[in-house]
């Protein structure tokens, strides 16, 4: 599944990082600790997180994450953004908790 579907799918809203939609996506990791996600996240998952700052870009590269979902509808610093756009990383935010979407994007997943 690539993150466009994802998108459309789960109805997340984009915020930066457009160039990577066709990224593909092969599974998830939920994790608010910087150093959980640096050690046990997979090139390729999305990231499920609360954290806004510029830090989170710098994992979801390192660990070429498929996309970041922001939660509860929070936003990014303009400088997270910006890290975003440069790296072609998407950065997608819902309303949902973490709880709601990790399930829904459980069950999508499933399915394929």
């Amino acid at each position: 599944m690539k993150v466009s579907d994802l998108i459309k799918q789960l109805n997340l809203n984009v915020i930066s990082g457009e160039k990577g939609l066709d990224r593909e996506i092969n599974g998830a990791y939920v994790s608010d600790l910087l150093s959980d996600v640096m050690g046990n996240a997979k090139e390729e998952q999305l990231w499920i997180t609360l954290q806004v700052h510029q830090n989170v870009m710098a994992i979801a590269s390192l660990k070429d994450l498929a996309a970041v979902i922001l939660v509860k509808g929070l936003q990014p610093h303009k400088s997270t953004i910006e890290h975003s756009n440069e790296e072609q990383i998407p950065i997608l935010s819902t309303s949902d908790s973490t709880f709601d979407i990790s399930g829904k994007l459980y069950a999508l997943l499933k399915q394929q």
